[in-house]
């Protein structure tokens, strides 16, 4: 695949925490529009992965590109390269924990990063907030403290903030695991919502069901490589190797 149009593209990303290599050599190229969706079993380096994107983590080796410009770890770029200050303007991350602030109403966590990031007032950061509450559903929750809303609520919350600073990337790690099945799915319909509209997202999942049916390509990791990859189709609901079918046979009923 090219990279030449790519809004990420990773060469020879590695990853070690002391002795322990969790990432090795991985190469990827994500595409203006696509739904990347990232499966594989727990430790395979899935979430590394995608926080090396916006370098939540620093790869120990390799290079991380944003629409062709080296992405340097520190806070300003030089010299062409994109500090993390700016990439993680235009990389939104949602996490497992939803991460809100608790003493803030559902309105102040959405507004606060468009605010003092990104120098909007504070009609125009509620507007588009209350955009976006309209959106996820929870336009009557404004008020709301975050201890007064449901996991799926708090999660909905969380991705309104994130898009709320106006991404051309959003990564989503595990945004269902910390989440009761019954609200599983208000989560997912707002993820679905997204991938019509063709936000660009990374989307780490054990939802093997909702990846076959938004995901436009999918990486199969295992231990810290690209096992395989291949469309949704090819790979969720064709597989072709020994390894990636027993994989896939633990969530199917």
């Amino acid at each position: 695949m090219t990279t030449t149009s790519a809004v990420i593209s990773v060469r020879g990303l590695g990853k070690s925490f002391g002795k322990l290599e969790v990432l090795k050599g991985i190469d990827l190229d994500l595409m203006p529009g696509e739904v990347l969706g990232v499966i594989g079993p727990s430790g395979s380096g899935k979430s590394t992965l995608i926080r090396c994107l916006n370098m939540m983590e620093v790869p120990t080796a390799g290079e991380v590109r944003f629409q062709g410009r080296p992405v340097t770890p520190k806070f300003r770029g030089r010299g062409g390269a994109i500090g993390t200050g700016e990439l993680r303007r235009k990389v939104g991350m949602v996490f497992q924990h939803f991460n809100l602030f608790p003493h803030l109403t559902v309105l102040g966590n959405i507004t606060a990063g468009p605010t003092k990031v990104l120098g909007e007032s504070r009609a125009e950061a509620e507007a588009h907030a209350m955009d976006l509450l309209g959106q996820v559903g929870l336009a009557d929750k404004a008020k709301a403290y975050p201890a007064h809303l449901s996991g799926g609520q708090k999660q909905r919350v969380a991705i309104a903030r994130s898009l709320a600073m106006r991404p051309e990337v959003l990564l989503l790690d595990e945004v269902t695991s910390a989440l009761d099945p019954e609200l599983v799915g208000e989560v997912l319909a707002v993820i679905r919502r997204l991938a019509d509209t063709g936000m660009t997202m990374v989307l780490v999942t054990h939802e093997m069901g909702f990846a076959a049916d938004v995901a436009s390509r999918v990486l199969f990791m295992e231990g810290g490589r690209i096992a395989e990859e291949g469309s949704a189709e090819q790979i969720l609901r064709n597989p072709t190797s020994e390894r990636l079918r027993s994989f896939l046979s633990r969530f199917h009923s």
